[in-house]
């Protein structure tokens, strides 16, 4: 039976974050950043959800419909940034600074989410943390994201840990750019906050991936050099055809999100397995900032 048969046997949808393999993004129901993807899951009428992406954005699916069943193709898709973030190194912070609130990037797990006043996004990073009632704000796990919205706001950020990262931006480098922009001297640079402060000060536009695809449609220019997990040239090239784009670094692969294949995909629906679980606890907790952040970004 084929995927598509097994979607509509099972009433299933297929949600793939804009990194994933081209075969994935084709026959996915969806496909976006972050931000889009938990919007999707908290609306779909979908009984099974199969989520094409990392660990922490299946978990909150899952957080999001505690009554459906939320599959992900490849349990070995985990993301290294949620796994830097250590839950006693959260609450020491929190002790540490009483009166500040706690904004945790989605990109975190569930177990340290049910601790968070409210969850954001790259695409909405900025426009959460400033709404926080506190002067002081406790963000991590990514550091380069946290500068960023610091430098955008009023709030004074404590980065949670210290050096939190993405190892697939945080490689990119000055050379990367350089080099980039020797080749195509009249592109845009258009890269994700998690990318380091260097690469950020010397972009066009920092944007989410899916704010990338806007940006890139709505611009006058033809060509655009992209400093984000190589995946997204992708859909860029697919919705956008007549502009060129091009990595800022060929080696911007996040080996997680290309986990995922056609073959898997059919056997978690033929299966129903693997699940993805969250202890109900501690998704009743984390399901409050999460909803928060759905609340606030309309």
């Amino acid at each position: 039976m084929t995927i598509e048969k097994l979607k509509s046997e099972k009433n299933a949808v297929i949600l793939a974050h804009n990194y994933q393999r081209p075969e994935i993004q084709d026959i996915a129901d969806f496909v976006g950043d972050s931000l889009e993807l938990a919007q999707q899951a908290a609306s779909t009428n979908a009984e099974i959800i199969v989520f094409c992406g990392v660990d922490f954005m299946a978990e909150t699916a899952c957080i999001l419909n505690p009554d459906k069943k939320v599959l992900i193709p490849d349990m070995g898709a985990i993301c290294p940034m949620a796994q830097m973030l250590d839950t006693g190194d959260l609450l020491a912070a929190m002790e540490q600074y009483p009166d500040a609130d706690v904004v945790l990037y989605i990109n975190s797990l569930a177990a340290d989410k049910a601790y968070a006043d409210c969850i954001c996004t790259s695409a909405n990073a900025t426009s959460i943390v400033a709404s926080m009632d506190a002067d002081v704000v406790l963000f991590g796990p990514d550091h380069n994201l946290a500068r960023y919205v610091e430098m955008r706001t009023e709030k004074r950020i404590i980065p949670v840990p210290e050096y939190g990262l993405c190892p697939t931006h945080h490689q990119i480098t000055i050379g990367d750019l350089l080099d980039a922009k020797s080749a195509h001297p009249m592109a845009k640079v258009v890269v994700h906050p998690e990318c380091v402060p260097e690469i950020q000060d010397r972009a066009d536009e920092i944007a989410s991936t899916s704010g990338m695809v806007r940006y890139c449609r709505k611009s006058d220019a033809g060509e655009f050099l992209i400093g984000t997990e190589v995946g997204l040239l992708y859909r860029l090239k697919k919705e956008i055809p007549g502009k060129e784009f091009y990595p800022l670094s060929k080696s911007a692969v996040c080996p997680q999100m290309k986990m995922h294949t056609l073959e898997k995909v059919k056997r978690a629906l033929e299966r129903e397995k693997p699940e993805v679980l969250v202890q109900k606890d501690v998704a009743d907790k984390a399901r409050l900032a999460i909803e928060r952040m759905l609340d606030l970004s309309g």
